[in-house]
């Protein structure tokens, strides 16, 4: 060093390494060379967003750029990224509003409405899209009411409103987060839902049979039929009575396809062979079902939802269609007629369910018509199986037909007893009457032509289209530095000419949109830890391994500083009481509450355990010896 100028001189470099050079193909993975462009961090992004997980993206990125060499970044990084964008989101409850907001502004249907407190901490939170309300306003009729998800770090319950579109797939109509399960709340919910949806008012309500959700739905909804959901009635049943014989004939008795009177033959055959036919929650639910079985609404047929996420929904709903214009299915039946109308009007789903019922329709016999001026009335029987017969009521042109079984009045799909009188008629296609539009190819098609194109879609397309293109390109100009280089210069001019555009605009958004009505950011609500001790317990106290201390750990710890060598720390811990050792080091252990239990079955390890203190106690449970 020059004292003078006060500048370091270098006298002699050597450029020899003191350790194995690292190849090449490795340099990538250096931490000083790993980072994510903006144009990896922007496609990350948009695949998560169709539920592609990191590994699976960053598996992509290596076939794109030749390999996983090739690739400067890990998972990790990918994750840290992540974890960065949402810290710079700030809180989660506005990180979420803004989201929303920015969403909006993509797709103007959507509808969103939250509720905070005095403090400004969020309470409720309600959402559905442009594509939901579509869903909707076609298949709205029956609404399945889920409150069951309560799997979040505040314990905020995730509502999720779901119905059956003509594909017979789940669909969900809107999703609420909220504080409480109160009834104010659950009205709320209900009026939000109200008003999304443009005042449209379900037909059904599927519920858990919680009593607050039955008057919330009588004040909110005073015409709907409040049924109860299947799954949670079998449940109950399974874990209060807890015979299996009971549980099956109660299930049959719930969902099979029973008219009225076999019905009540086989439920009072239950009650009586069980006993429990004085219990007033079997008096309920006989009045239910009973209801349920003679009222003219859609509700069986919905009793068994399945849960999907939005991405595998859209993408089984995509494929639904596609099989339902690709081509016709094979005729199967001997009605070829009425197969090919259904074909023509029916959902693949649909159509399916309903060949059977042309199946057995072939058995029905019209054995009795009666002319009342303006309608008919016909008896229909199974062909040899006499005493069984059922009514059918037709108008003279057959645009009307109702059925005593009431199949189409909980199916809304003909049922044979129909079909054998269509038949007698010599009618070719199912009248129009008896075809209920949810269940039709183009259930969707005037409520998606009233709403429009929804905006974020678009953009992924155009995303997508250009990288294909790009990529093509990309695939010709780098094998020529000429053509390499041309398009080099035409994207960085491309690129600084837009960016200057977007500068310039006042109207892009660089950091999403502000706040509404200029309140501050909705605060969060506050958390509660399920790990450790209970619902609302903690992680046991974690203190130093050196001083024993709570409040730090060992790397934090101020009394390293003045610790001996490594070395002569070791020298005292082999000089320390073993028992005194095992005892501190098994409470840090354990006073972290995220190290996982571990069994002895080295022979070894159980040898030793056998000659310590610790023989004669039970080492059936979680025990860690020294050396693991």
């Amino acid at each position: 060093m020059d004292d003078e100028s006060g500048r370091w001189h270098v006298a002699y470099f050597s450029d020899a390494h003191n350790h194995h050079v690292l190849e090449l193909r490795f340099s990538s993975m250096l931490p000083g060379h790993r980072r994510m462009s903006e144009a990896d961090i922007e496609q990350m992004n948009d695949m998560r967003k169709g539920d592609i997980g990191v590994s699976r993206i960053h598996g992509f990125m290596a076939s794109l750029a030749g390999g996983y060499h090739n690739v400067p970044y890990t998972t990790r990084d990918m994750h840290n990224v992540n974890a960065k964008q949402r810290r710079e989101g700030g809180l989660d409850a506005e990180s979420c509003l803004r989201y929303l907001r920015e969403c909006k502004a993509n797709d103007p249907a959507l509808y969103y409405k939250e509720v905070v407190d005095g403090k400004g901490v969020l309470q409720h939170m309600f959402w559905c899209d442009g594509t939901s309300q579509i869903d909707y306003q076609v298949f709205g009729d029956v609404v399945a009411f889920d409150a069951t998800y309560k799997k979040n770090v505040y314990l905020s319950t995730l509502i999720v409103f779901s119905g059956v579109n003509h594909h017979n797939q789940t669909v969900v109509f809107a999703a609420a987060l909220v504080a409480d399960e109160k009834e104010e709340t659950y009205v709320w919910l209900l009026q939000q839902l109200q008003t999304s949806m443009k005042r449209k008012a379900p037909v059904s309500i599927i519920t858990d049979g919680d009593r607050q959700m039955k008057s919330v739905i009588e004040q909110v909804f005073p015409e709907a039929h409040h049924r109860l959901c299947a799954w949670h009635l079998l449940r109950n049943a399974t874990s209060n009575i807890g015979k299996p014989k009971f549980t099956r004939m109660f299930r049959d008795c719930m969902l099979d396809d029973y008219e009225v009177r076999t019905f009540q033959r086989k439920w009072f055959e239950m009650v009586e062979k069980f006993g429990v036919a004085d219990k007033r929650w079997v008096q309920n639910m006989y009045e239910r079902r009973h209801s349920w079985a003679t009222a003219h609404i859609r509700g069986k047929f919905f009793a068994r939802f399945r849960t999907t996420s939005r991405c595998e929904g859209l993408h089984a709903e995509v494929e639904a269609d596609f099989e339902c214009a690709k081509g016709d299915p094979v005729m199967t039946t001997n009605l070829k007629q009425l197969e090919q109308s259904a074909v023509d009007n029916y959902t693949r789903a649909i159509f399916y369910l309903f060949v059977p019922i042309l199946d057995r329709a072939c058995a029905m016999t019209v054995v009795d018509s009666e002319d009342n001026g303006s309608y008919f009335i016909h008896t229909v029987s199974r062909y040899e199986t006499p005493g069984k017969d059922w009514r059918v009521v037709a108008t003279s042109n057959t645009r009307e037909v109702r059925c005593t079984c009431m199949r189409m009045e909980c199916f809304e799909v003909p049922c044979e007893h129909i079909i054998a009188v269509l038949v007698l008629n010599n009618v070719h296609e199912i009248p129009r009457s008896l075809i209920l539009p949810r269940w039709t190819k183009d259930a969707k098609l005037v409520a998606v032509q009233s709403m429009g194109v929804i905006w974020d879609s678009v953009q992924l397309t155009q995303h997508w289209c250009l990288i294909d293109w790009y990529w093509k390109m990309c695939k010709i100009a780098c094998h020529s530095t000429e053509k390499f280089q041309f398009a080099r210069d035409i994207a960085v001019l491309m690129l600084k000419n837009f960016e200057n555009e977007d500068a310039g605009n006042t109207s892009f958004p660089h950091e999403g949109p502000p706040t509404e009505g200029g309140r501050p950011p909705a605060q969060n609500p506050p958390k509660r830890n399920t790990k450790g001790n209970g619902v609302h317990g903690g992680k046991k106290t974690q203190r130093c391994r050196l001083c024993r201390e709570v409040g730090h750990n060992m790397t934090t710890c101020l009394e390293r500083r003045t610790m001996e060598p490594s070395s002569a720390v070791a020298e005292d811990m082999d000089s320390m009481d073993t028992d005194m050792v095992y005892d501190n080091l098994s409470g840090d252990l354990y006073a972290t509450a995220e190290i996982p239990s571990f069994q002895c079955s080295d022979s070894d390890t159980q040898a030793g355990f056998a000659n310590s203190d610790f023989a004669g106690t039970n080492t059936s449970g979680p025990v860690m010896s020294l050396t693991d």
